[in-house]
């Protein structure tokens, strides 16, 4: 897969899959920007990890569209230009409607819902008028299993990933005239720092039984997705959302 003088922003890239998305679509030839929003020295160890040159790193708050307004606006100018977005930046706050109080009901729906989809759908708004006015481009979203099979403990997070399913369908429609395909991709577990306590907790053997692989995704599986729908001749599956979940969930 050739994505040579392509340029990519991946959001939440300084570790897990944001990290070896980044990783993969540098192999493949593309010139990243890196984003993180605290930990500055992962996404060094990710810039350090990428395979050419070129790459740069740049810090937002995905709940600020500010910040969210700029660091776009940063990677046009200092990558020269945007081919490519993968939407990846993402929390998950456990906050079962029976465990929790009001407050941190309320707190959990804010933060997720704002940094998720939100924060998403600024970062696809500025790439997007970008790629409109320059001839086009990939806009891929980093879904998840939980948007159709439900999240009973963390209902933010299906409903900000449900959201985020919708936001990319809406989007390839409006944005196709434009030469703008918009995916996205739906994982289940995936063996990441955010995960462990769950996998490594008394429910992981279980989580992995969930599919008839035995195990949860890498972050190789989702990023060799993520790549494929970046490369060229992926075009016609805009507005597809695609299923990385070892047929632990099937619709």
């Amino acid at each position: 897969m050739n994505l040579q003088n392509k340029t990519a922003l991946v959001t939440g890239a300084s570790r897990g899959i944001g990290r070896v998305i980044a990783q993969k679509l540098a192999v493949a030839g593309a010139t990243v920007a890196v984003h993180y929003n605290q930990n500055r020295a992962a996404a060094e160890e990710t810039l350090q990890s990428l395979a050419g040159a070129g790459h740069i790193i740049m810090q937002a708050n995905m709940m600020n569209s500010a910040e969210v307004e700029r660091m776009v606006k940063t990677a046009i100018t200092q990558l020269g230009g945007l081919d490519i977005l993968v939407n990846n930046a993402g929390v998950y706050q456990q906050h079962p409607v029976d465990a929790v109080d009001f407050e941190t009901w309320r707190a959990a729906w804010t933060t997720v819902i704002q940094t998720n989809l939100i924060g998403a759908a600024n970062a696809a708004y500025c790439a997007a008028r970008h790629m409109m006015a320059h001839g086009g481009g990939k806009i891929i979203n980093i879904g998840s299993r939980g948007a159709y099979r439900g999240e009973p403990t963390a209902p933010a997070y299906g409903a900000a990933k449900a959201g985020l399913h919708a936001m990319s369908q809406s989007l390839a429609k409006q944005l196709a005239p434009h030469n703008i395909f918009v995916t996205a991709v739906a994982p289940c577990f995936v063996q990441t720092e955010m995960a462990r306590g769950l996998l490594d907790g008394p429910r992981g053997d279980a989580i992995r039984q969930q599919s008839p692989l035995g195990r949860v995704a890498a972050p190789e599986d989702v990023a060799h997705t993520v790549l494929f729908l970046a490369a060229p001749g992926s075009e016609y599956l805009t507005g597809a959302v695609i299923d990385v979940n070892g047929a632990s969930y099937l619709r």
